[in-house]
This record gives structure tokens, C-alpha cells and sequence, in this order.
């Protein structure tokens, strides 16, 4: 825990300090004139980093001095978020370099930097001096404005989850412990990409022609026999197929493939790899319990939740159980609608409904109901276009344009990386947006929305723009005039361009409230709002054309694309809360001996879910959300409902006006993590959006039961 840096795990997701001769500007891109990576001087080159983080440590040192003398209370927090903002400056751009450059040795010196300012960040986190001038500042907080005061609670909170306020041999310990936890986190993700597992398959009809260019080919020797002695007479080469069972692979060839025996061969071998992430992730459980415990907390997930709106492990369960009880019979209507499905396909004698059916299954009876093919949803949502929509909807909604700016010489990473200037006709820029959308090697495998630097008050009238970067995935020709997203990769691209207007729009005096850095049950609640808009018509049309035809995408295709979303809505909100509730209760209070985790995810499944669990899998150990939203991923399922509220009662009725747009932006958006979480909800939507349970908030989940039909009534 970072108190120094307030951020959360937002800049990621599965389908998370400046001085100011560094302040950030766009002169040089309009000038012409050269600058380093992001518009950063020092990023000129890899050997920049080394001084980037040198200035960074001097600067923050010389403010650590100033707070040492105790000036006034507001002098106090303003320097704190100084040094936040300029320590910030280099842990993000160290973050985008290390996941994004193409070049190896910025990689390393961005790995290099990465690790010094970790260092340097341990430093403050332990620094006695600052930790009693935030204590001062709070204590004396009639002296603040509002979010000032705000700042000082949540800097104390923040220094004391470092352990500040133990004894010397307990904060020695809890020091150990999160470099333990660092460590494991690091092994974790290192194993799923050295191990993503295989399956080899012959003979190579067994599988699609349409999976082949995934797959490598491979062969082996066989015998062919003599028909006269029935004995091995020649041999050659039969060709076949390795399949990796890296997760996109995976998925693909349970949707395509229909030799039943190949799907199950892939389905085991998927969910059983890494195995050594076995002893790594009972190692992480136990270095977070007894972090929890030294803290003066029973488990993790207390330790975890406790800043939250959900405020204990026994709200987030309360929660959970509710939710899940609520979507059991769609789910249970769906799992017999799919073995119908299966038996009248392959007869009575086909036997149960397995785990790798569910994919092939559900795609069939999706295209046969819709009659939907995904080449054709793909025609009529050109990349190009895509972005197209999103300045549109931005716009709509908060009379704000995009524009393409030119990129400085070095500013750069590579030349597919577009960079946009946010401008209101009133209020002149307010941020600058990176893409950087297409695939390629060594890059970042998902799609993510990073920080560079996040807005700030820097007088009465100056303010430091917030600067984002969309990275994204997006596969198709070299030629990306041509690429064409499916309708899944076009909400993906609104969920990360929802992180990013959060990050662009907020206007918080603080960086340490800026954008996305609100309490982790917020954080995903703008970006699952805007995957509404990838789905309604009436945003749709203002771009979504044929790219050879220019045709307009037809009413009549949306629908049946809404309607295919809607046929196992309950399964995937049932999974996820199945998700929700592994992450839950292994980081929560702990058995003597230590229960097994694949006997907990296995009973979590059987108790919540219609799925059989497969014995000698453990589908646990390539679940990376448990290092960043270690007993968080709750938090999804909070913003789905939060969504669907807003998405009723304040966008649905018209999703391009400006009154939606000025209602999100001024009720919401602008605030970051200024404002109480519940006290933001509230006011945009009125009752009816939380309700408060056991000390702690829930989200109403009336709005998403209406949505789904879920519940007597609906």
C-alpha cells in the first residue's frame, strides 16, 4: 500500500507525483520541437529515466524538507500531493513504457526505474516526518477547504495501512510481507506466460480450418501396413496440430470446435496450467492473512474491504448470496435450455452436460435463434470508424471535441500511437488522450486505460491537464484503415474509453483524487456505464456504417445482437459472481490447517453455479485478479448494478443529450475521488441507486433484476 499514490487496479482489465519544470505541455507537438516519451524531456532516451528519476527523488526531497519545517496545514497537503504527483509521473510512465515500448532497452531502463522508485516510495511510506504533518494537518482541519481535509484523512489512513504506527519489529515485518507479496504477485504472472499449457491433436481434420492459423503444426511418424502380412511396411509423416491453451486460444476452440473429445482435452488442459501457481498462490494467502492480522484485522478481505464503501467481508457476502439467490432459476432455466440443445443435437445418449460444452452450445443457439454471423457485425464497425463514435458521443453528451494533434519528435512509442487533445469551446483543453489500439509483439496482451498524469490545481489559475493512454489490442491487416472490431472488442473499447473520460473530465484540486482514483468499488462504475452506449441503437447509427458500402447498420441486426446478449445473461452474471466469491473467501478468514484452494473453488461451484467442476483442475491459478483486486473483484459486480441505475434513470431515455451528459459529468465524473462515494451516487440519480446494510453500502439491485428479468415480477 502506497499512500502517496492513491490509485486503483482500473487501468486494467479482463473480459488497475510531478515537479513543475516537468509540467506537462503540448507546445512542442504544435512547435515541432523534439521532447522525450509522453512529452517528458528526460524520456529522450532509455538513459532518461535514470535522470527522470533523480529530479523526482531531489524534488520530493526538497519538499520532504519544507513539511519537516510544519507550515500551515493547506501548505502541508498541497506539498504532500506535490510529491505524489511528481513520484506518480514517473511509476506511470515507467508502467506504460514497460507495457507498450517496442524498444527493449527503454523497457529495461523503465524496469530499472520502475524498481529505484519503489525504493524511494518505501522511504516516504515509512517517513515519521510526513506522517506527523498529515496528522497535524487533519488534526487541524477547520483550517481546510473541504477536499483538503478529505486529503489529509485519507493520506493518515493510507500511511497507517503502510504500518506506520506499529513498533519497529512489526512494521519490519509488514515491510517484508508486501515485498513478499510483490514477489509472488510477479512469480504468479510470470508462470501463466511461461506456462500457458498444450494439447497436441491428430489428425489435423479433427480440427476447424477456421482455428488453423492459431494453432502450430505439428507431425509424427506412423506405420502403414502391408496387406499382404498385415505387418509395418513404410512410414510417413501425419500432420496434426499443438494447441496452446493460452486463454484467447482456449476460448476460440471451444466456441469452434465440434469433436467433443478435443474440446475436453483442451478444457482440462486450460484450466490445470500453470500448476506451480498452486504453492504461489497459497503463499500469497498466507503473506496477506498475516499482513491482515498484524494489522489488527481477522482476514485479508477485512483488511482489503475496509476503505471501501462496502466497508466488511460480511456486506460484500451479504451482498453476493443475495444477488446469486436472485439470478438461480434464470440460470437454471438457461443450463436446461442449453442440454435441451445438446440432446437434440447428438441424441438422448450424448450423455451430461459437460463444462466445455457451454461455449460451443451457446454460440450455435445464438447464431441459429439471430441468424447472426460475426463477419458481418464485424463489416459495419471499422476501427476508424469506432473512434469516430466515440468523438460523437463525447460531443453529445458534454459539448466537448476531440482533435487529432501532431506528435512531437520522440514523444512517441510507435508510429501506430495517435494522440488527442480534449477542447471545450469554453473552457479551453481539458487533457490529452494517447491510443494506441493495434496489436504486436511484446505488447501488453489486453486492453487498458494508464494514467500519465493526473489533474491538479497548481494555482487560482493555472491547473495541470490530466494525460491518459488507451492501449488496446485490436488484430487485423498491417494496413489499419482495415481493421474491423466484433461487436465484443467494441464494448471493450467503450468500458477503457469510460476509464479515460473519468481520468480527462475530473477536476479535482488534488491528483491523489484524480480521475480513476476513487474507492475500488467505485472505480469500475463509469466504464460499465459506457458499454451501454456500445449498445444502443441510437448511438450505433451515428457511426457504425458497412466499410464498403457505407450503409447505415440495419435496426433489425442491432436487435438480434441485443437479443443474443440477452440468451445467457444469467449464466455469465452467475459466473461472475461465482468469481466474485472464490476471490472473497480465499482471501478471507483463514482454516488451521489452511483449506486447499481447489476444494474451495470446487464446492463455490457446485453451491453456486449449474457447472460440474472437473476434479484436477484449478482454474484458480491463471486468475490474475486476485493479485490486483485481491478480494475486490466484488467490486464488478457493484458497478454493474451502479450502471444499470444510471443507465435507467438517467441515460436511457435520451443517451446523446447534453442534460445526460452535464448530469454525468458535473454529478459524477468531475469529482473523482473528492467527493463520498455514496454521497456522488446519490446525487446523480437520486434514491434508489444504494442501500446502506451492517456499517457498510450496497448497490440497489432493482435496476439490473428489471434489466435481466430477474425475480417474481419481471
Amino acid at each position: 500500500m502506497w499512500p502517496l499514490m492513491r490509485r486503483t487496479a482500473s487501468t486494467l482489465r479482463l473480459k488497475p507525483l510531478m515537479r513543475t519544470r516537468h509540467f506537462y505541455t503540448s507546445v512542442a507537438s504544435l512547435t515541432g520541437a523534439s521532447t522525450g516519451l509522453y512529452g517528458f524531456d528526460h524520456l529522450k532516451s532509455p538513459k532518461g529515466f535514470q535522470r527522470f528519476v533523480d529530479d523526482a527523488i531531489e524534488r520530493s526531497g526538497e519538499l520532504v524538507s519544507y513539511i519537516s519545517g510544519m507550515p500551515s496545514s493547506p501548505e502541508i497537503i498541497r506539498a504532500m500531493d506535490e510529491i505524489s504527483d511528481t513520484v506518480c509521473s514517473v511509476v506511470d510512465s515507467a508502467e506504460l513504457c514497460r507495457n507498450t515500448h517496442p524498444d527493449r532497452e527503454f523497457v529495461e531502463e523503465a524496469n530499472k526505474a520502475s524498481m529505484r522508485i519503489n525504493e524511494y516510495l518505501h522511504y516516504l511510506n515509512t517517513n515519521h516526518v510526513l506522517y506527523d504533518a498529515v496528522r497535524k494537518a487533519e488534526q487541524e482541519g477547520n483550517l481546510l477547504m473541504d477536499e483538503a481535509q478529505r486529503a489529509a484523512r485519507y493520506l493518515r489512513v493510507d500511511f497507517e495501512r503502510g504500518g506506520i504506527h506499529l513498533s519497529a519489529d512489526k512494521l519490519d515485518r509488514v515491510n517484508q510481507l508486501n515485498i513478499e507479496i510483490s514477489q509472488l504477485c510477479r512469480e504468479f504472472n510470470e508462470n501463466i506466460s511461461i506456462d500457458p499449457g498444450s494439447v497436441d491433436i491428430f489428425p489435423l481434420s479433427r480440427i476447424p480450418k477456421s482455428l488453423h492459423h492459431l494453432l502450430k503444426p505439428i507431425y509424427r511418424s506412423t506405420s502403414v501396413l502391408s496387406k499382404e502380412s498385415l505387418r509395418p511396411r513404410d512410414t510417413m509423416k501425419e500432420k496434426g496440430f499443438q494447441i496452446t491453451t493460452d486463454p484467447h486460444t482456449l476460448s476460440s476452440v471451444l466456441q469452434w470446435a465440434s469433436d467433443d473429445e478435443v474440446r475436453k482435452m483442451v478444457y482440462v488442459q486450460g484450466n490445470s496450467v500453470p500448476h506451480a501457481n498452486l504453492g504461489v498462490l497459497d503463499k500469497l494467502i498466507a503473506a496477506r492473512h498475516e499482513l491482515a492480522q498484524i494489522m489488527g484485522c481477522r482476514s485479508y478481505a477485512e483488511f482489503a474491504v475496509k476503505p471501501n464503501m462496502a466497508s466488511s467481508p460480511a456486506v460484500v457476502m451479504s451482498f453476493l448470496h443475495e444477488i446469486s439467490k436472485m439470478v438461480q432459476p434464470k440460470a437454471d432455466e438457461e443450463f436446461k435450455k442449453i442440454r435441451d440443445f445438446k440432446r437434440e443435437r447428438c441424441g438422448i445418449k450424448c450423455g451430461d452436460l459437460e463444462p466445455w460444452d457451454e461455449v460451443y452450445y451457446t454460440a450455435m443457439m445464438k447464431s441459429s435463434t439471430y441468424n447472426l454471423d460475426s463477419s458481418v457485425v464485424a463489416s459495419y464497425f471499422p476501427l476508424i470508424q469506432c473512434i469516430e463514435g466515440l468523438k460523437v458521443l463525447v460531443e453529445s453528451l458534454f459539448g466537448a471535441t476531440f482533435h487529432s494533434i501532431p506528435l512531437a519528435p520522440g514523444e512517441s512509442w510507435h508510429d501506430d500511437v495517435l494522440k488527442l487533445s480534449l477542447h471545450h469551446p469554453e473552457e479551453g483543453d481539458l487533457g490529452y488522450l494517447y491510443l494506441d489500439l493495434y496489436s504486436r509483439k511484446g505488447k501488453y496482451p489486453g486492453c487498458a486505460h494508464f494514467a500519465i498524469k493526473g489533474g491538479r490545481r497548481i494555482s487560482e489559475t493555472d491547473y495541470q491537464l490530466p494525460v491518459v493512454a488507451l492501449v488496446c489490442n485490436f488484430s487485423g491487416s498491417q494496413n489499419p484503415s482495415t481493421v474491423r472490431l466484433n461487436h465484443w472488442e467494441l464494448e471493450t473499447l467503450f468500458h477503457e474509453f469510460g476509464h479515460a473520460l473519468h481520468s480527462l473530465l475530473s477536476r479535482t484540486d488534488y491528483q491523489h483524487f484524480s480521475g480513476t482514483r476513487v474507492v475500488l468499488d467505485l472505480a469500475e462504475t463509469p466504464s460499465n456505464l459506457f458499454e451501454y452506449f456500445a449498445w444502443d441503437y441510437r448511438v450505433l447509427k451515428t457511426f457504425a456504417r458497412h466499410y464498403s458500402t457505407g450503409e447505415i447498420i440495419p435496426e433489425k441486426l442491432v436487435e438480434s445482437m441485443q437479443g443474443a446478449r440477452k440468451m445467457f445473461a444469467a449464466t455469465e452474471l452467475q459466473r461472475q459472481i461465482f468469481y466474485a466469491l472464490i476471490d472473497q473467501t480465499l482471501f478471507g478468514e483463514q482454516q488451521v490447517p489452511p483449506r486447499d484452494t481447489s476444494s474451495i473453488v470446487a464446492d463455490l461451484k457446485r453451491q453456486h453455479t449449474c457447472w460440474k467442476h472437473v476434479e484436477g483442475t484449478h482454474w484458480q491459478t491463471r486468475f490474475n485478479h486476485l493479485l490486483n483486486y485481491g478480494a475486490g473483484y466484488y467490486s464488478y459486480l457493484y458497478a454493474k448494478c451502479f450502471a444499470a441505475t444510471m443507465w435507467q434513470k438517467l441515460c436511457r431515455e435520451d443517451p446523446l443529450s447534453l442534460s445526460t451528459g452535464t448530469a454525468l459529468r458535473k454529478g459524477l465524473l468531475q469529482h473523482g475521488g473528492a467527493r463520498e462515494a455514496d454521497s456522488l451516487l446519490n446525487g446523480l440519480v437520486g434514491e434508489g441507486i444504494l442501500r446502506y446494510c451492517d456499517g457498510g453500502i450496497v448497490p440497489d439491485i432493482t435496476s439490473l433484476c428489471e434489466e435481466m428479468k430477474l425475480g417474481e415480477g419481471f
